[in-house]
């Protein structure tokens, strides 16, 4: 048999070093997607909903980051907020703060709470909405600093900051 000079040995890759395209676009939609998060023009809400969208890998991340950029304000279904619909955020907002305030009124409370569970089962992504209210009780009981919450919580992000590190005295 001849052997044929002309042909070259094919080089093998490594796939494993080679950033696959798929890779490439998850990693273009996390860096959009934080300076989503980093960008305070945008309203609160709006990055609230991406970044729980980015922490559970919604599939809707990439159409939630391109409206946002677009400057498009996102609700808690995932739809454009009206001028209508401005108050969405503060009825959530009210609702946690009547669940959430001091005083024995439970015709009242209990009412907020199925006003905000009717909010949860019909909006299209409740996990959301259901964070940002998470996020307006917090807000509001830090306020008060119910049974010491805030300083319990800052003594502990203490104690993780300064373990390992000793105080110069």
């Amino acid at each position: 048999m001849a052997n044929n000079s002309s042909a070259t040995a094919r080089a093998e890759s490594s796939h494993e070093t080679e950033p696959s395209r798929t890779n490439t676009i998850v990693n273009a939609l996390k860096r959009r997607a934080l300076a989503v998060l980093n960008n305070k023009s945008i309203s609160p809400q709006t990055r609230a909903i991406v970044r729980y969208a980015m922490e559970t890998h919604d599939p809707w991340l990439a159409e939630l980051v391109r409206r946002a950029d677009a400057g498009e304000t996102i609700d808690f279904s995932g739809t454009l907020v009206s001028d209508e619909d401005d108050a969405s955020e503060e009825k959530v907002e009210t609702l946690a703060e009547i669940i959430c305030r001091a005083g024995d009124e439970p015709e009242t409370k209990s009412a907020a709470l199925l006003v905000l569970m009717a909010m949860l089962e019909n909006a299209t992504h409740p996990k959301a909405l259901a964070n940002t209210v998470k996020h307006f009780a917090f807000a509001y009981c830090s306020e008060l600093n119910v049974c010491g919450m805030v300083d319990s919580q800052v003594a502990v992000l203490e104690r993780e900051l300064f373990a390992g590190n000793a105080l110069v005295s």
